[in-house]
């Protein structure tokens, strides 16, 4: 559409507006336009201003704009102060958002309602785009609406910015080595992560994690504030991972830097301790962690059991046949039972393989569905577990050390 076509199209629509209405306000050539932003396009709305006032012989207004209050001259201003906000970011989209203060846009509204406009634009919509237009000219990057790196909410009462910045994922898999760490960290009950005397001021219950062994790294490297780590399910503290690991996404909140070395990355996490191991780490996003969390990967495990009294080695292998591709209830186990729903749930034991090392000990390796928790299935859980190894071969079964070897594929 050119110029005289707009025209056309505006002289049509101002047919409609209740001009006697319209006169009683003073209206810059932006809000002006904004009555007609509908109408016509590749044009902005102090053009469509600047044609309306001559189609309706509309004077120029004398001193500020009754809505704006001169605000629509600040474009140029407002988008220098959002570019200067995002001077410390590494970013390569952008988004701009804007406050007002309420009075102007009841104005706004009022406008509308005595005028009996149809065609119009909030303020707040023009400023986003043209403040947006200016940020990207200056800054050579893209506004992006979905998912941008980097916001800047300007308030135009006050003229101050507020950043918000997106995390920076990171993908990969993590082996774990020890007992005695968790996979997160793990606030101290006694003072919910504040520091006490029990946690010796850390405010944790455990000195370290597997996700502080990477975030740590990751924070220096991203210049961030803080890290969360999304975790495909989770093994217990004294759990092993082994295999090619589990696959996590840590998460880094307020990141100055979001071109990262992802080999460096891992290459001194794998440095920091001999505790953890991850590989693969590559940048990532939130819609993986999403995918992560809900996945449902059989699993595959190592339990080293020892028997309360002898365990006969045929006897053993009918109980492995039986169980083998069964499915088992579980209630919720009396050891998490505190910080979980008492449900219960069935749970597919997949296979079991079982050899004896000595009549009171055996190495089990058990492919199970997700969800299922295999101490319980080994020792019974005071019934609890529904059939159990303990209670299929009819003596106390104690769990001494449980791995697990594989995250299978997604059922």
């Amino acid at each position: 559409m050119d110029s005289e076509e707009l025209t056309v199209s505006l002289s049509a629509a101002a047919g409609s507006l209740n001009a006697a209405n319209l006169n009683q306000f003073k209206l810059c050539d932006s809000c002006l336009g904004r009555l007609f932003a509908k109408v016509g396009k590749g044009f902005e709305n102090r053009e469509r201003g600047k044609l309306v006032r001559t189609i309706l012989a509309i004077p120029n207004p004398d001193g500020n704009c009754d809505i704006c209050g001169g605000l629509t001259l600040k474009f140029d201003y407002l988008a220098d102060l959002a570019t200067d906000a995002f001077t410390p970011w590494e970013y390569s989209t952008f988004l701009i958002g804007t406050k007002f203060d309420q009075e102007i846009v009841a104005k706004e509204e009022n406008l509308w309602a005595e005028t009996g406009a149809t065609y119009t634009e909030a303020m707040k919509a023009e400023f986003n785009r043209e403040i947006g237009k200016r940020v990207e000219r200056k800054t050579g990057k893209t506004a992006e609406f979905l998912k941008p790196d980097i916001v800047a909410v300007i308030d135009t009462t006050y003229e101050s910015v507020e950043v918000q910045v997106a995390s920076v994922y990171i993908y990969g898999m993590y082996n774990k080595f020890s007992r005695v760490i968790p996979q997160t960290r793990w606030p101290c009950r006694e003072c919910m992560g504040k520091g006490c005397a029990r946690c010796n001021e850390t405010g944790k219950m455990y000195a370290d994690s597997v996700e502080e062994f990477v975030g740590r790294v990751a924070l220096r490297f991203a210049q961030g504030k803080d890290h969360r780590f999304h975790g495909m399910g989770r093994e217990d503290i004294d759990a092993l991972m082994l295999g090619s690991g589990r696959p996590f996404v840590l998460e880094v909140k307020d990141p100055r830097k979001r071109t990262l070395d992802c080999g460096a990355l891992e290459a001194e996490v794998n440095a920091s301790t001999d505790m953890i191991k991850v590989s693969g780490l590559r940048l990532s996003d939130g819609d993986e962690v999403v995918k992560i969390k809900s996945a449902r990967p059989k699993k595959s495990y190592r339990a080293h059991v020892v028997f309360s009294s002898p365990v006969d080695e045929e006897n053993l292998k009918e109980v492995v046949v039986s169980l083998g591709g069964t499915n088992i209830s579980q209630q919720t186990p009396n050891r998490v039972k505190h910080r979980r729903a008492d449900i219960n749930r069935d749970r597919r034991v997949i296979s079991i393989v079982a050899r004896l090392l000595n009549p009171t000990e055996a190495v089990f390796d058990i492919v199970a569905e997700a969800g299922t928790y295999i101490k319980e299935f080994v020792h019974g859980d005071g019934g609890r577990t529904v059939p159990s190894i303990s209670d299929e071969l009819g003596v106390g079964c104690e769990v001494k050390t449980l791995d697990v070897l594989e995250i299978m594929d997604s059922e």
